[in-house]
Formats: structure tokens, C-alpha cells, sequence
């Protein structure tokens, strides 16, 4: 039976659960001993790789177009009729898999995650699950309808995110209380649908028998290398050591600017994500290093050659094959991704980009991702490839800065040299400021799922965001907008669509900056070492990963100040090329 598998998945976006059944059946029956397991676990790898590539497929489909009704009947269909039938039927091959009692070598990580699956496995949940795809995407669909009219011209709050890197402040101001009334409109919106989910993710849980959704998302995660209380370690640690170090350089902006005090348009705190970055204090226009989004593509294939000739090659494969979808226009969804098709070994890349140099950044981090799933490709079974999402950013922001020496326009990149300095100088900076607030996100749903019923009502929601914010990110004058800073919440899709992932940002950040530190000594040395780790998958635990790159897992005081001390001698080193 498995021998008539689809070899693509073309017909497969329109199977109903009936045409997946005799496939799952047939594994469910079919022998499974020390001589059979190998190809027992190839079909099952066949299998879930299909139904893996079509809902990424109809997802890809239904976020480009947020507008496209068939694309949303065939998206909404596959979550709540066809999905939740193969997550039962895949959980009994689990099941039956760990009953079996073999341990093929090469599978000790595998078999941790399935037992933490299993552990997590209720069949009450999957219509609740479904439920839950429902309400996410109904979070995608508020957001990606946002518009303002900007100068005669209807314009996404995207678009209008590139008027607060203007050099006219009064300008940036307008954009911005503009952008953030038009988000205000739907506050009453994200506050029931936001609700309604804390409920659902607490009855998951329950269901489950956990005692709250966070320990779910332990196991859902398989965060087997550290605890909640390690959360917590690493966010007093960015409070003791980032924070300082990010108001020196909020400082520095402040007295370059000559104003008696930082308010949120002065940052480019783009209301459509909360993202800080220092508007130029020398007034100097945005930076514009692409024209659209082919422009974008072709500039970082040429910047990717240069750290290494297959990643040039990677991307130009899915530029070729048409893979990527990066510009922002009305109706499509916020955010940016990489997903992958398992069947056909590729990687898919999408974004919203406008222009300004926080997309070239974006296009790299996504870019990183895309090498690792084709350097994880080859890899034979599916239970294997899936590395822990602390390393997956590793891969991605390390790419960031991996490349960062070929953003000149002599490499094919992006800037001249005055522009490459204020570039790297933006994306150093950047890093500083995005720690205090990835612990302004973490400590948010920290504190939400350890208090449900309180975090039921948006208005302890609100107080708690504005708590945080003013605890980690306290340089910027927010009086008068009180509104605004407490419902940043609203704007950060991971807590509304992928909660509890954020950590793994900060983490990997550190992470990505050891590999950085390698490369400064041996680029050479530091790439290869970070291939070979992507190379492994989920072969391997989390510390183990982080090693193979060249790095340490962990998120103390010493370590933040390292890479803090590092940065800041970088910025110091290229300030003195601005003057």
C-alpha cells in the first residue's frame, strides 16, 4: 500500500482524511521487529512527510492571501477535519513505536520526544487544538487587514513602519500615533479573541493531565535542557546586564539628537511590532539598500556566496524555483517565516518587506533557516530532523552575522561603505535592544499561564505588559501614551500564535553571537563548524548542538556579558569610522 504514496503532494492538498486512513492503517499493522524497523520507520517518514508538506503548503497559500476565500476553506478544512485525525493516528504509531521496545541507534533524542508527545497526547484535545489553528488565524486576519490613508494613499501599518526611520520627527510622530490609533481600533477584537484562547490552552492542558499550560509547552517543546526557573535566571540576568548597556545607547541617541527626552517615535518603535532601533541621530534618510523584493533576493544570493558557495547556490535554487514571497502588500499576513516542504527537500521564505534595511537582516535570519532544513534534508527519518528551536534561531541569526562582512555592494550586497557602517552599526545595536524586550515577552506569558483566571480579564493584561516594559525597557518617555505602551502586548504575534516561543530567541542570540566571536578569529573555521552542526538535526541534545557550532548553551550573567562587552567594542570600533 505504501508503494502508492504520491511521489508530490499536488493531488494530496485535497485529500480528506479518508485518503491518508489506509496508509496509517497499513503501518499500524504491518510488522515492527529488529529486521523490519528501518523501513518500518521509512514508510511512517514518507507518510508524515506528505501530510507535513501539504499543510505547509496550504498555510503558505492562505498567508500570502489573507483575502483568498478557496485558500482559506481548503487551509481551514485541512486544521479542523484532516489535521487532527493524523496528529491521532500518528500518536498511535507512536505509541506503538515505544511499546515495541526497540532503540535504534541514532534514535536516543527521538525517543525522548516521543515520549514527551505521548506524555502531552489527549484525544479530547484535538478538536480543541483545531479551535485553537482557528482563533490564530483569526488573529492573522485582524492584523493583516490594517490600513491607514498616508498621503492620499491607502497604506498598511508595514508600509508606514518606514516612515519612523524619517529624519523629520514631526513626521515620525504623525506616522506613528497614526499607526497606533488605526491598531487601537481592534483592541476589543484581540482582547475576546486573546481570551478565548487562554481558555482553550488551559483546557488543553488540564486535559492532558498537567497542571498548567506552561508544563504542556515544556513537553510540546521538548525543552528537556531547562526549566522555567532558568527563564527566570536569564531574564534578572538581561535586567542586571543588558539593560544598562541598552540605555547607554538609547543615551547616545537621546543627546544626538538634542531632545530633552526619547519618545517612541525617536526609536523607530514601529507600532506594528514593538521593534526598537535607533532613528540615524546625524538626520540622514532611512537607509534603502533594495528596490523590491527580487532586488532583495538577488542581493543576498550574491552575500551568501561569499560565506559559502552552497548557500549561494541554496538560494538561488528557491529563487529559481520560486520559494520565496517578500514583499508586503494588503491582505497578506503579518510577520515573517521559513517553512519547509520534507517531500521536496525545500524551504519556503516569507516576509512583508518595504524597503529598509531591518528586511536585508530579515532576509538572512530567514535565509539561515532555509540552509538548515537543506543541510538537514538528506537526513533519511523524519523523528530525527527536527533540532530544538533554541538551535534553529542559532542557525538563523548566526547567518546574520556570518554575512554581515559581504554586505558591501563590492560583494554584490547591499550598501556603500559610509551606509555598511551605519548598517552593521543599526543591526549591533538592535541586538542590545531586542534582549530587554524578548524578557519583557518571556516574563509576559510567564506570568499569563501561571495566572489564568487573573489574565482572563485585558485589563490585568495591559497592567502587567505596562509592568514589564517599564522593568526592562524604562529609556523612552511614554507619557501621554500610556494606551499605547500597555497594549504592546496586542502587537507580539508569538503570544497570540506560537505561545511560549520567544526564549529561544535570546538564547540563540547568545548563541549566535559565540559563533560570531569564532568567525571574528577564523570565518572559515566558524563556518564550517556551524554547517556541521546543522547538519545534525535532531540527532543530538541541545548543549551538544550549541558545541558542534562552536558555542555554549547557557544564558548567565557571564556569558551576556561577554557578548554585550564584544558588541559594544564593535560599535565603538565602527563609530570611529562615522567620524
Amino acid at each position: 500500500m505504501l508503494s502508492t504514496l504520491p511521489p508530490n503532494t499536488d493531488t494530496v492538498l485535497d485529500w480528506d482524511w479518508g485518503m491518508y486512513k489506509p496508509y496509517f492503517d497499513e503501518l499500524l499493522n504491518a510488522s515492527l521487529t529488529e529486521e523490519t524497523v528501518f523501513d518500518w520507520l521509512k514508510g511512517w517518514s514518507r507518510l508524515i512527510s506528505l501530510a507535513i508538506e501539504a499543510g505547509s503548503r496550504m498555510h503558505v497559500a492562505h498567508t500570502i492571501d489573507t483575502n483568498d476565500a478557496m485558500a482559506e476553506q481548503r487551509f481551514h478544512f485541512f486544521i479542523q477535519e484532516v489535521r487532527p485525525e493524523i496528529e491521532r493516528a500518528d500518536n498511535e504509531l507512536n505509541k506503538r513505536f515505544l511499546a515495541s521496545g526497540l532503540e535504534p541507534q541514532g534514535f536516543e533524542m527521538a525517543l525522548k520526544a516521543m515520549r514527551a508527545d505521548d506524555e502531552n497526547f489527549a484525544e479530547e484535545n484535538l478538536p480543541l487544538l483545531a479551535e485553537e489553528a482557528t482563533l490564530e488565524l483569526r488573529y492573522n486576519k485582524i492584523m493583516s487587514e490594517q490600513t491607514i490613508e498616508w498621503e492620499g494613499e491607502e497604506r498598511t501599518l508595514w508600509q508606514i513602519g518606514k516612515v519612523s526611520q524619517n529624519p523629520d520627527r514631526a513626521l515620525r510622530e504623525k506616522a506613528w500615533r497614526m499607526a497606533s490609533d488605526r491598531m487601537l481600533q481592534d483592541r476589543e477584537a484581540v482582547n475576546e479573541n486573546y481570551v478565548k484562547l487562554l481558555d482553550l490552552r488551559q483546557r488543553i492542558a488540564r486535559n492532558a493531565g498537567l497542571p498548567d499550560y506552561r508544563a504542556y509547552i515544556w513537553n510540546e517543546k521538548r525543552r528537556f535542557d531547562y526549566s522555567p526557573e532558568d527563564c527566570v535566571t536569564f531574564q534578572n540576568a538581561i535586567e542586571e546586564v543588558v539593560v544598562p548597556a541598552a540605555g547607554r545607547l538609547y543615551e547616545k541617541t537621546r543627546a544626538a539628537l538634542g531632545v530633552e527626552t526619547l519618545r517612541p517615535w525617536d526609536i523607530n518603535t514601529n507600532p506594528i511590532n514593538n521593534v526598537d532601533q535607533a532613528v540615524d541621530p546625524f538626520g540622514r534618510p532611512p537607509l534603502a539598500p533594495f528596490a523590491d523584493g527580487s532586488d532583495l533576493a538577488k542581493k543576498a544570493q550574491q552575500v551568501l556566496t561569499q560565506v559559502d558557495r552552497d548557500f549561494g547556490d541554496y538560494l538561488k535554487t528557491m529563487i529559481d524555483e520560486g520559494l520565496l514571497d517578500l514583499d508586503n502588500r494588503k491582505g497578506k499576513a503579518p510577520g515573517g517565516y521559513c517553512t519547509s516542504f520534507p517531500v521536496r527537500k525545500r524551504p519556503f521564505i516569507f516576509m512583508n518587506a518595504v524597503g529598509i534595511h531591518q528586511n536585508v537582516v530579515t532576509m538572512l535570519h530567514e535565509a539561515g533557516h532555509a540552509f538548515h532544513a537543506f543541510e538537514a534534508s538528506t537526513i533519511p527519518y523524519h523523528l530525527q530532523r527536527r533540532a530544538p528551536m533554541e538551535f534553529n534561531e542559532v542557525a538563523s541569526m548566526a547567518m546574520e552575522l556570518l554575512s554581515a562582512p559581504y554586505w558591501q555592494k563590492e560583494h554584490g550586497g547591499y550598501y556603500d561603505e559610509l551606509d555598511y557602517v551605519r548598517a552593521r552599526t543599526e543591526h549591533l545595536q538592535r541586538i542590545i535592544m531586542f534582549w530587554p524586550y524578548m524578557a519583557v515577552v518571556d516574563a509576559f506569558q510567564h506570568w499569563v499561564y501561571s495566572n489564568v483566571e487573573v489574565a482572563s480579564d485585558p485589563a490585568n493584561l495591559d497592567a502587567k505588559w505596562g509592568e514589564l516594559w517599564d522593568r526592562f525597557m524604562p529609556h523612552v518617555d511614554w507619557t501621554d501614551l500610556e494606551v499605547h505602551k500597555v497594549t504592546g502586548w496586542h502587537r507580539k504575534q508569538h503570544i497570540h500564535r506560537a505561545p511560549f516561543y520567544y526564549v529561544e530567541y535570546g538564547m540563540a542570540q547568545l548563541g549566535a553571537v559565540q559563533v560570531w566571536a569564532n568567525a571574528l578569529k577564523d570565518q572559515e573555521a566558524a563556518v564550517a563548524a556551524y554547517r556541521s552542526a546543522l547538519e545534525i538535526g535532531g540527532r543530538e541534545p541541545l548543549p551538544k548542538l550549541f558545541e558542534a557550532a562552536g558555542a555554549r548553551f547557557a544564558f548567565d550573567t557571564d556569558i551576556l556579558k561577554m557578548a554585550v562587552d564584544l558588541i559594544e567594542e564593535t560599535l565603538t570600533s565602527l563609530n570611529a569610522k562615522m567620524n
